[in-house]
């Protein structure tokens, strides 16, 4: 089971159990962490759930719907993911998720 640690705008860390099957934004959801809003509840279709992901190992590569979300961001850099589209499973690496000043 990896370990996920999220890390707010302003530093602040929140280390996790992830849980297969999860995805990264249920788990934040789980765990209360601030910085993902998840308004569309992982459809991939509002952006509020916007993460850089800088530790991880191998990642699914992104979806066309994934993609155009990840467009409308200002902030958007190259290890830009949406937390809903990153599912957990037990043979992911430990990883750790930066959260953005704010979500759109």
């Amino acid at each position: 089971m990896p370990v996920i640690t999220f890390i707010e705008f302003d530093g602040t860390e929140h280390q996790v159990d992830g849980e297969s099957g999860m995805t990264v934004m249920e788990t934040a959801m789980k765990h209360n962490i601030p910085g993902i809003d998840a308004d569309c509840g992982g459809s991939a279709v509002c952006g509020t759930c916007h993460c850089f992901v800088e530790a991880a190992g191998d990642l699914p590569a992104v979806e066309p719907q994934e993609e155009s979300m990840l467009g409308l961001r200002p902030d958007r850099e190259s290890n830009s993911r949406l937390s809903c589209q990153l599912q957990i499973s037990d043979q992911m690496n430990d990883m750790t998720i930066r959260l953005p000043e704010f979500q759109m």
